[in-house]
Formats: C-alpha cells, structure tokens, sequence
C-alpha cells in the first residue's frame, strides 16, 4: 500500500462539513427511534425460543406458514445453523388458555393410541403441566417411557415404588411438536434448545447491557485520561458515543425498510456493540500515539499541520486494517444466517463509522478545543 506513504490530505481542514454529516445521522437516528422504537428480542422483552433439528434439509418458508395460525400470536422462524435447524421465537412464554384444551387433547389422544383400553384420569392441571394417574405402577411408568420417546417432557410425580401419577409438561415447544408432526410427517425432528424469559428478567438484562457499555466508556475515559492529555480522553470517549449512537440508530431506520435488515437488538448485538467499542477505540489509539511521537519531534509545528501528518502517516495501517477486518465480516454477514445477521451487521456498519470517527470526531475534537481555549497540547 505505498499509495499512502506519502499522502497530504489535510483532513481536519474538512472537519466542519463532517461535523455536520455526523450531526445529521445522529438526528436521523434519534427521530426514528422517538417515533419508531426500536425492536428488542426476547433477551430483553421476554418470550419464548426453541430451536428444532430436522432430519432432512427443512423449507423455512414452509415451518413458517405452519405455525402462523396456531394460536400463538406472531411466531418467528429463522434457519438456525444449516439447513436442518430452525429457530422458532414468540413473545409468548405460556400456552395460552384458548389454545390449553386443544394441547391437552392431544396428550389424551397420544395416551389412547398407546394403550387403548386403559383406564385413566387427569387429576391435576396447571398452565405448564397435567397430572395424570393410573390404575397401577408399572402402566405409569410404561405410558412415561412411551411418550417420552414420542417427544413429551413426562416424569413421576413421586420416586415412591407405588407411584402412579405422571407428569406431563405443557409448553409452547410441546404445542409447536405437535403441529408440525402433523404437518411436516416426511422430516422428523427433535427440539434440542427451548429457553423462556420474563419480562422482570428481560429488563434486568436491557438495564444491564445498558450499564456494560457505559462502564466501558467510563473505563476508557479513565484510562486515555492517564495515557494521554484529558481532552485526547474526552475526544475518544466523544467518537465512541458518536459510533454506539448512530450505529443503534441506524436500526430504527432500517427496521421495516430494508428487507433482510429487519433487525433485533439481543444480547449477541450487545456483544457486538461492546467489541466495536474496542476495535474503535484502537483505531483512536493508533492515531493520538502518532500525533503524541509527533509533538515530540516537531516542537513548533502547528497542531493542524500536526494532526494532518499524524493521520496521513497511519491511513496505510487504517485502510488495511480496516478492509481485512470488513472482509471478514462481510463473508460473516453473508454467509452466517439470521441468526448471525445483526451481529455481523452491527461490526459492518460499526467498524466504517469507527474508522470515520477516529479521524474526524476524536482528532477533530482535540483541535477544536486547542484552538478555542488558545492552549498548547503538548507532551513532556
């Protein structure tokens, strides 16, 4: 990359306009999440998440008309993984009571078919699960076995040698099995994740995601603070507000526009959100130890001029940094799956804006103030 070498750009002279390129995103962001919102996953709204394993290569499109009308609200289905996974997620953390009768229905059908003439009775029902009991042991724990291996969650209600009471669960996951049984009959399949989230237990998790990236913020401050001059600290922590703040906006915006960019923010965005934090406070990094080794070799230049070489002199390792990284992505983002698709999203957009900010925010920023309060930045 020796085009760089010796390149003259003078970056901070272009400051004001991306100044105001930057004030623009951050209001497009903002307005659109005043009036639009953003999308939370069950992570931090709650709801239910099941993942389903066919056998054979699954048509999504298919699992999706399956479930939409089966009582459950708006279910979403995505490929998890290859093309034999499904990921099947509801607001929903409850079968819900219209719905309840149909699914204990079914049970009673599975046990019939099992052992037609055997007597039984329902003795016990909650909104999770129906106690059923016996005339003997050894018909309980045979009918516990048996539906256990058609895919029901049962057990005993007691370890007692005489117990004849079974339990049998009554879950999304166990009415979402019992639809597609019926429906996709050539695939079989298994359930081999299902996780449910409260709402008390999703805010929590909202509230603390929230307080990670502050205190990572914080931290940085703290630490650029003691490295460099106070006002080099403030500049970074400025850029990486600016990078977190467009970066989340651009989800509202998208949200509905875009189809395949219809995104939630879960606890792998979060994940993703903390990881740009760190890849562009190094970009940041680079650039305030060159204009820091170039402060000490020229005494009397003037700090535009300075910070103008200091940029110049690392946009080699910036672009190719920055490209290999963005490559990797991209293959992520592409080839990944839903499942991957806001993470890998989040680094896209992230490590571009990154990148920008570290120029023109976080240097920017620190000639602004010198200039404004006619102090020397300088390094002993």
């Amino acid at each position: 990359m020796r085009v760089f070498h010796n390149l003259n750009v003078n970056w901070m002279g272009m400051r004001k306009a991306f100044y105001i390129l930057s004030l623009v995103l951050f209001l497009l962001g903002m307005l659109n999440i005043v009036f639009r919102g953003l999308v939370f996953g069950i992570d931090f709204k709650g709801g239910s998440e099941i993942v389903l394993q066919f056998e054979k290569p699954v048509d999504v499109a298919k699992i999706r008309n399956d479930l939409a009308n089966i009582g459950l609200g708006a279910v979403e289905v995505r490929t998890f993984g290859a093309e034999t996974g499904v990921l099947v997620r509801t607001e929903l953390q409850e079968i819900p009571k219209e719905i309840y009768p149909k699914v204990v229905e079914r049970i009673r059908e599975n046990i019939d078919k099992i052992m037609p003439a055997v007597p039984y009775q329902i003795v016990d029902s909650t909104i999770n699960s129906i106690t059923v009991e016996f005339t003997n042991p050894d018909t309980t724990n045979t009918m516990i076995a048996e539906l256990f291996a058609q895919g029901f969650q049962t057990g005993k209600v007691s370890e007692e040698p005489d117990n004849k009471q079974m339990l049998v669960r009554v879950g999304i996951a166990d009415w979402i099995k019992e639809v597609l049984r019926e429906k996709v009959k050539d695939n079989p399949f298994q359930v081999v994740k299902e996780d449910r989230v409260g709402p008390k237990i999703g805010e929590e998790l909202k509230r603390d995601a929230v307080l990670a990236v502050l205190l990572s913020l914080v931290v940085i401050l703290i630490y650029l603070g003691f490295r460099f001059k106070f006002i080099f600290a403030i500049g970074a922590v400025t850029a990486l507000f600016h990078d977190v703040l467009i970066t989340v906006g651009l989800y509202a915006v998208l949200y509905g526009l875009i189809p395949g960019l219809n995104l939630e923010i879960d606890l792998p965005v979060v994940a993703a959100f903390l990881t740009l934090v760190g890849y562009s406070i190094n970009d940041t990094v680079i650039v305030f130890d060159r204009i820091r080794e170039n402060m000490k070799i020229h005494k009397t230049m003037p700090l535009e001029e300075l910070i103008n070489k200091s940029i110049n002199q690392t946009m080699s390792r910036t672009i190719i940094t920055g490209f290999t990284t963005l490559l990797a992505v991209f293959v992520l983002f592409i080839l990944g799956g839903d499942v991957l698709r806001a993470f890998s999203f989040t680094l896209l957009f992230g490590i571009i804006i990154g990148t920008y900010s570290s120029i023109f925010v976080a240097s920017a920023l620190v000639l602004d103030y010198a200039q404004r309060t006619k102090k020397k930045v300088q390094f002993s």
